[in-house]
């Protein structure tokens, strides 16, 4: 019979225990005390072969302590190395991930990525009273997929194509390159950063439909663009160069009259973060210049009412001929579940007809209040509901939403420049609203909109335009 370890081997003793209990825990507990020398040179065989460490021959094996500590150090080097290996081998596999923001797929070393995002809006829109001239529908008003990420530490991009509609379109199509938070270079086709509605994502609106303000914005142009943040986020600007596009829509896909405009936005948010009760208030100016030549639909505008319908175009005879200035004082205040938001925007266009020449300034402003009932934060980019809807009895958010809205007509557009039998002078439009978020995904929106005209001169005025629209989003 083996005798039993001396007092001496204790350490070793209770070192080979530990590893055991370790590295070998499906053969149960090591009772050291229990352990007699043969036992432990057993055990270590077993943990040698386990780990894939060679044992010594059973001719030349030394069975005292100190060839069993030895081998007992070759192990516990082995482990630390095949940990190691594992580690290393974790962070370099691929990350998958799918979550309330959508799917995004990322290299090991995080500089590489591909993000699917998604937005769907389905409205229904019902027009109130007998002389309304809109149609009642059902629309797909929105189906936008979504693929951005980044290609290594200095190349992010966004591909978003719109799918509703007769036919597709490209959204957004742009790069960035990252040089540092504070200078940035986006190149391709994406929002002119004048317009603070226009800025924000329609996934975000308060409303179905965007303010009159927003009739005079441009909408996504193309162009080269530096911005940045600075500050911790309390200063960010954005100065473009880009083909020009028409107040309150898209740019073609080339620039049709081979000038250019300039755009810009500064902001400010000078208490972000600091806890104060004024840490939700921003502010600042956004401005475009440039000329434009033609005539048509690239180069002037047609006005819209929150219904979409056209309250004021130009005659067919007019040209847009010499410069074309807008310029936009706007801003939030956002505090707990309150949010105010609002603009004022001016937009001056030369324009000319049968050899007579005008300077038309069109001027809209709009402000938006929204109340989220349930308790969550208001903000720019949306509600995300704390309960979500069906989850341990959550219920969602609610959040109530007001808003006015006027746009009016340089007076020296009529008679000339534009019809008053069939353009308003000023369009009024103000808008009730409810907002039910369901989950981070799902959000149903009800709103009454109401829009009034005010003719030109002697002209009979337009109809009021009154409806109700609903919507349901989906985004991801």
């Amino acid at each position: 019979m083996t005798a039993p370890l001396p007092p001496s081997a204790k350490s070793t003793r209770m070192l080979l225990s530990s590893l055991a209990g370790l590295a070998c825990g499906a053969w149960g507990p090591v009772q050291a005390q229990s352990l007699t020398l043969e036992q432990l040179q057993q055990r270590l065989e077993r943990l040698e072969r386990h780990a894939g460490v060679a044992a010594a021959d059973d001719d030349d094996a030394d069975t005292g302590l100190a060839a069993l500590d030895q081998r007992l150090r070759i192990l516990e080097r082995r482990l630390e190395l095949q940990e190691e290996e594992r580690a290393a081998t974790a962070k370099a596999a691929p990350k998958i991930a799918i979550d309330q923001k959508g799917a995004a797929f990322k290299s090991g070393d995080g500089a590489y990525e591909l993000k699917l995002r998604g937005l769907l809006q389905g409205d229904a829109r019902v027009f109130l009273g007998s002389d309304a001239n809109q149609n009642d529908s059902f629309l797909l008003r929105t189906a936008r997929p979504t693929l951005e990420g980044s290609l290594g530490k200095r190349v992010a991009y966004r591909f978003t194509p719109e799918l509703a509609g007769d036919s597709a379109s490209v959204v957004d199509a742009y790069a960035d390159l990252r040089f540092d938070p504070a200078w940035t270079l986006r190149v391709g086709r994406f929002t002119s950063p004048v317009g603070l509605e226009r800025l924000q994502s329609s996934s975000a609106l308060a409303d179905v439909e965007r303010a009159l303000a927003s009739e005079l914005a441009p909408n996504r142009d193309l162009g080269v663009q530096l911005q940045g943040d600075v500050a911790g986020g309390r200063f960010s600007y954005a100065l473009g160069v880009f083909n020009g596009a028409v107040d309150g829509r898209d740019t073609v896909t080339s620039n049709p009259d081979d000038d250019f405009e300039l755009a810009g936005r500064v902001f400010f948010e000078p208490l972000k973060g600091s806890g104060s009760a004024w840490a939700g208030l921003g502010f600042g100016l956004g401005a475009s210049s440039g000329d434009k030549h033609g005539a048509g639909n690239n180069f002037l505008p047609r006005y819209r009412t929150p219904g979409q319908a056209t309250f004021f175009g130009y005659r067919g005879t007019v040209l847009a001929d010499g410069s074309h200035r807008r310029w936009s004082p706007q801003g939030w205040f956002y505090r707990d579940g309150f949010g105010l938001q609002g603009e004022y925007i001016v937009s001056r266009q030369e324009v000319a007809s049968a050899g007579q020449r005008a300077a038309l300034e069109h001027r809209a402003w709009q402000a938006t209040a929204s109340w989220v009932l349930s308790g969550e934060d208001a903000s720019y980019r949306g509600v995300t509901p704390a309960r979500p809807f069906g989850v341990n009895g959550g219920r969602g958010a609610l959040e109530l939403t007001a808003r006015y809205g006027e746009l009016e007509i340089d007076a020296a557009a009529f008679p000339f420049y534009a019809d008053p039998a069939t353009s308003a002078a000023r369009a009024r439009a103000w808008v009730l609203g409810a907002n039910w978020y369901l989950t981070a995904n799902l959000k149903l929106v009800t709103n009454y909109t109401h829009t009034r005209f005010d003719a030109a001169g002697g002209a009979s005025a337009l109809p009021d335009e009154k409806a109700v629209f609903s919507r349901l989003q989906v985004s991801f």
